[in-house]
């Protein structure tokens, strides 16, 4: 079967925005875009909010934070145990809901987002424990960071607890 050089170039763009469609449904793996749902399960959980304001089809620093940082299993494992990821996405071409564009523009008008990335660690009270962006070394170096914040945060206001609702029906007795 003879394929025109037209054919041929309609095919590769096909399979590479396959490809690229996959690792974008890779990178949202374990990211809650519904604010609302993320804080309650934060808050039953005594896990921090990571909110990732991003730009994930567009921003290249936003990109880089993903593909340097939040895929790496050193972030995945640390933020398995620690944090409820929220990612609060201004795309150009990737389709959202009207609810989750209005949730992300009033979220972000609310923290004083400005430019992206921007990420926020929130206690899971909702109360602001650091701001930062794309760092440069890696997902250890980000943990790192990360945990500083936690540590000064919780000197002076206490580590979260996990509600009881949480807990297993048997410890409850």
């Amino acid at each position: 079967m003879q394929y025109n050089w037209g054919m041929k170039q309609s095919v590769l763009v096909i399979c590479i925005a396959f490809v690229a469609g996959l690792q974008v449904a890779q990178a949202g793996k374990g990211w809650e875009t519904d604010y609302d749902r993320a804080v309650e399960s934060a808050q039953s959980g005594g896990k921090y909010l990571l909110l990732d304001f991003s730009g994930s089809d567009w921003c290249g620093w936003c990109i880089r934070l993903d593909k340097e940082v939040f895929r790496k299993k050193e972030f995945r494992s640390y933020a398995e145990d620690n944090l409820e990821l929220v990612l609060l996405d201004f795309p150009h071409r990737k389709k959202q809901s009207s609810k989750e564009k209005q949730q992300n523009v009033a979220l972000a008008k609310k923290f004083g987002v400005e430019g992206f990335p921007t990420v926020l660690l929130l206690s899971p009270d909702e109360k602001l424990v650091g701001r930062t962006g794309y760092r440069r070394g890696g997902p250890v170096s980000y943990v790192e960071h990360l945990e500083k914040m936690v540590k000064a945060y919780e000197a002076e206001h206490g580590a979260p607890e996990k509600s009881e609702s949480s807990e297993p029906a048997e410890k409850k007795r």
